[in-house]
């Protein structure tokens, strides 16, 4: 299957919802032997092998019950339509989250979740 104009760029973010954002940010620290790049009471995010793995307390604003895998996507808009009219389900639409980074989220039709990412 040939897929013309694909925008997606790839996984390059993992979000993971914690329950207690300390002792994962211990293992995490063990796991990938870097310091987290930003350490808040909200979130804690690594840069590891050009990977972003962040941990996020009690799953956010957003609900996480599991880790989501954020493709990285030039045109969040495009690919938001493209995925809905193949079946999946808009869970978050496209918004800002801070420096003109825009994410979105949208279920397969099992229920998984999928993460968009598109930045400046």
């Amino acid at each position: 299957m040939t897929i013309s104009g694909s925008s997606t760029l790839g996984i390059k973010t993992v979000l993971h919802p914690v329950s207690d954002l300390a002792a994962a940010k211990a293992v995490y620290v063990a796991l990938l032997g870097v310091a987290p790049q930003t350490d808040e009471s909200y979130y804690v995010g690594f840069e590891a092998e050009g990977q972003h793995i962040g941990l996020v307390p009690g799953g956010g604003p957003q609900g996480m019950t599991s880790p989501v895998a954020y493709w990285h996507v030039s045109d969040i808009e495009a690919k938001l339509a493209e995925v809905t009219a193949a079946g999946a389900t808009v869970k978050e639409p496209a918004h800002d989250v801070g420096g003109g980074r825009l994410v979105a989220t949208v279920t397969d039709p099992d229920g998984n979740v999928l993460g968009l990412i598109q930045d400046r």
